[in-house]
């Protein structure tokens, strides 16, 4: 069976020094599968994960290279196989693409801590030795495990930054037992933290938001929090001592941050979850921070499956919308984007759009 077409066109990097300027270039697919759908790309939210790529903050990367993993368009193509998703359907996809779906991971819905997972993009395919690009393409080619069929009543530009940034605040809640009765802090006001706001609240939990200054807190109570933490304060932490059943992590950087201090708002045997992934080499942990509550340290990576089609479920039903700005995607349109995520000035996700502008019909 053949696929269509048989090159993408993206907008690439060619390397860290030049991250801010991308190229638009044609560029091979992985070979079609049976298993495999061919989506016209609508819109692709921006990630953090995006810019410390493509400057190398993570490393070397196979350049050049398209970003980009929260995708939402339209399947043009399925293989014979296929069976999760039909030709026509507004389909997602987030930030990884592949697993074995065999391992022990896999058959307990945990295909995103598989050995052999895969990213959207970067990453090598091993039938064919193709390197994964991503949503600022024309188009995307993926296993349909990691296709998601999108609600309804979700526009593509509020349901596409759910893919990543959504999933990633969104498992930990789940996993954490964010809910009614539970007192759970979202710390970092960004992208990923918004959605912890919106999902912590909309799964029945006291949800406060915590950050260094007050500057997001009138968004962060229109999101829903129940109560706003001001880390630049003095004392700050003292009210909320061992008060707390979750925390989840979403900061972008570890600048002065006082794991310490915030371990303290842990009630016993709390839970604290770090998802945020900044550069640099992040900040120390000691055994000391953990005695006086007997708290846990963790981590979370995306989200299975099943837990992203709930949280696009839980999206639709209680009507929960990205705060979202929509920029046409052009060399000139990702270069904004790159700079204001790098600046933190984006409130709070951006979101490429046009994209039949930039590819042809």
């Amino acid at each position: 069976m053949t696929s269509y077409p048989d090159k993408f066109t993206g907008f690439q990097v060619k390397s860290a020094d030049t991250w801010q300027e991308v190229h638009k270039q044609e560029f091979d697919p992985k070979p079609f599968g049976d298993y495999d759908v061919d989506i016209k790309i609508e819109c692709c939210g921006v990630c953090s994960s995006d810019i410390h790529t493509v400057r190398g903050d993570w490393g070397a990367q196979p350049y050049p290279l398209a970003v980009g993993h929260e995708i939402v368009g339209k399947a043009i193509k399925v293989g014979p196989k296929v069976t999760l998703v039909k030709e026509g359907d507004r389909v997602g996809v987030g930030a990884q693409s592949y697993a074995c779906l065999n391992c022990r991971q896999c058959k307990n819905d945990n295909e995103t801590y598989c050995r052999d997972q895969l990213d959207t993009y970067g990453a090598t395919w091993p039938d064919s030795g193709a390197i994964s690009q991503g949503g600022y393409s024309s188009h995307v080619r993926t296993h349909q495990h990691w296709v998601f069929p999108i609600p309804d009543s979700l526009p593509s530009e509020i349901a596409a930054p759910m893919l990543c940034a959504g999933l990633t605040a969104y498992a930990p809640l789940v996993r954490n037992g964010a809910g009614p009765g539970k007192k759970v802090g979202v710390v970092g006001i960004g992208g990923i933290g918004h959605f912890g706001i919106l999902f912590a609240k909309a799964l029945g939990a006291q949800v406060w938001a915590i950050s260094r200054s007050r500057s997001k807190e009138a968004d962060a109570l229109q999101m829903g929090a129940d109560g706003f933490i001001a880390t630049a304060e003095d004392q700050w932490n003292e009210p909320h001592r061992m008060t707390f059943d979750l925390i989840v992590n979403t900061a972008s950087s570890t600048e002065d941050f006082d794991l310490s201090t915030y371990l303290t708002l842990l009630d016993v045997h709390g839970r604290w979850v770090s998802v945020g992934l900044p550069g640099g080499g992040g900040f120390t942990v000691r055994n000391q921070d953990f005695i006086p509550n007997g708290c846990f340290i963790g981590s979370s990576h995306l989200g299975s499956r099943r837990e992203t089609l709930e949280m696009l479920q839980l999206a639709a039903d209680k009507k929960l919308f990205t705060w979202v700005e929509k920029i046409p995607i052009s060399p000139e349109g990702l270069k904004k984007a790159f700079q204001g995520v790098d600046a933190s000035k984006v409130r709070y996700r951006y979101c490429m759009t046009n994209y039949d502008d930039a590819f042809g019909v």
